[in-house]
Parts: structure tokens; C-alpha cells; sequence
């Protein structure tokens, strides 16, 4: 059975995407999902980060990356080196495997502009996906760049899913409604159906009028995509950046990072709803 797909992405970077990708994946291994995450987000490495890994990818310079799997020599490599998709993909002390991102995906958006036809330019993630990597993991989250690019395209054609993370403000509602648009514009221009799967709201505090506010704001104009349960602001998501891991590796966390943990359990379950899943 193909795995069930996702990918976090808003055209706007800073609204949670990676918090999201981590502890959502997280989430879902402690239902008893196994679940593979991909950083398509930048050389950053901020997902490599989240799980610890980050000094460890600085110090070598890792072949096969995420960026070979698009190129066209990539069954040649898997071909000739038995331990290609091994070395690819990273063992996490907190359940989910990862993908890390690698400085090569800077040059790759300029050589996937230079293919014209669409499906060839935006369908090689789908294709390593499909042919390499659903066999062996029951969900797979793709945490996307915080614009649109040839990279994003790729993912979006692969998820044919969308979370949309939005932290509330002025500006935010508009955001996730050019994110309709956009989803509206490939199905238009590019034949393919994305669903906007999951609105996730960040940073929302449901005990001030403000928070109420969005929240019945976002939950009106996205009546069937809105999570069930939105992330409470917590100093410990910062913490557990800060400290290499997720909340649920804290040895003390507050009652704040505890409701977090809780929502996002319960988004995990209902993201395998809303993709067709289920024990």
C-alpha cells in the first residue's frame, strides 16, 4: 500500500512549517505510524536540527543527498551502490526517519527550470517517491521552502496534500486564502488536484478575545481544512529547538508545551482521517 502523503508549506516563511513537519511526524510515530520526513526547506537543515542531527550532517559532506534524487542519474546510483537509499535516509532518536536538506538544493531549482515540460519538471520527487520509498513507510511529511519554486512545485505534486501552519495576525487570513488561489492556479494551469488538507493554527491563545477571534475567523472561512486542535504558544517549543528535539523529549515540560503535545497528537490522528487511513 502507497504511503499517505503530506506537505507543510504557506507561501511565507517564520509561520511553523518545521515545528510543525517535526512534531506532527513525531506524533504520528507515537500512534504507531512509520513515518518518513523530508527537508526540502533550504540548506538551513532546520528540520536536521529539531532531531540533533545537525552538527553531525555539518561534518560530512553526505553522497547520495536529497537533491540526487532528482537528478537523472538517480537510478544509475541506486543501481550501482546497494546502499544508496540507506545512506539517504536517517534514523531519529524520537521515532520518525529523515531526509536532511543539503546545500545542493541551492542549484537545483535553476536546473529544473531549465526542463519544459511539466510533468518531467515537477514530477521527479512523485517518481523517487513512488518507485523507492512508499513500499517502506506507512506516512510521509514533506516539510517545503517558504516560496514557491520548482522545489515546492515538486513536493506539491508528490503530497497532492497541504498543511498550511498560519500563525494569527493581520496579514495571516490573506496568506492562507492566496494558498487556496494558488492551489486553484495548478489544478488550472498544471492538470493536478492539491487539497488543502489541514489549517494549523500557531501561537493561539484561546483564553484572550483575540485568539477567539481567529480562530472563529479561520474556522469560518475553512470549515472542513481547520485542525481540530490548534498549538498553543509555549516557550518550550523554543526550548526543545534550542536543545535539539521535540517536546516529547523534555524531561520537565511546562503545562503549555503538555496541551501542545496534545494538540498534536490529535491533528496526527485526524491528518490520517482527512488522507484516507487508519488502524
Amino acid at each position: 500500500m502507497a504511503a499517505m502523503r503530506a506537505a507543510l508549506f504557506l507561501d511565507k516563511g517564520g509561520v511553523g512549517k518545521t515545528t510543525g513537519t517535526a512534531h506532527l511526524g513525531t506524533a504520528l510515530e507515537k500512534e504507531g505510524y512509520r513515518t518518513l520526513l523530508i527537508d526540502l526547506a533550504g540548506k538551513q537543515g532546520d528540520l536536521s536540527k529539531h532531531f540533533g542531527l545537525w552538527e553531525e550532517l555539518q561534518a560530512e559532506d553526505r553522497w547520495p543527498n536529497i537533491a540526487t534524487t532528482f537528478q537523472d542519474e538517480w537510478s544509475i546510483v541506486v543501481e550501482k551502490l546497494d546502499s544508496a537509499l540507506e545512506d539517504l535516509i536517517i534514523e531519529t532518536e524520537e521515532g520518525p526517519d529523515i531526509i536532511p536538506a543539503h546545500g545542493s538544493l541551492d542549484g537545483l531549482d535553476a536546473v529544473l527550470a531549465n526542463i519544459d515540460e511539466p510533468a518531467e519538471r515537477y514530477g521527479r520527487l512523485d517518481a523517487f517517491l513512488t518507485e523507492y520509498v512508499d513500499d517502506d513507510y506507512d506516512v510521509i511529511l514533506l516539510d517545503l521552502p517558504g516560496s514557491t519554486s520548482n522545489i515546492a512545485y515538486n513536493g506539491l505534486w508528490a503530497a497532492r496534500n497541504v498543511i498550511a501552519p498560519v500563525r494569527p495576525g493581520p496579514f495571516e487570513a490573506g496568506q492562507a486564502a492566496q494558498l487556496r488561489q494558488d492551489l486553484d492556479d495548478i489544478h488550472e494551469e498544471q492538470g493536478v488536484t492539491i487539497e488543502l488538507t489541514m489549517v494549523l493554527l500557531n501561537e493561539v491563545d484561546e483564553r484572550t478575545k483575540a485568539g477567539r477571534r481567529y480562530l472563529e475567523e479561520f474556522a469560518s472561512e475553512y470549515p472542513d481544512a481547520i485542525a481540530p486542535a490548534q498549538i498553543p504558544s509555549s516557550q518550550d517549543i523554543q526550548n526543545a529547538q534550542m536543545d535539539g528535539t521535540v517536546l516529547w523529549s523534555l524531561e520537565r515540560p511546562s503545562k503549555t508545551a503538555q496541551r501542545a503535545m496534545a494538540a498534536y497528537e490529535e491533528d496526527a490522528r485526524a491528518l490520517i482521517a482527512r488522507l484516507g487511513g487508519g488502524n
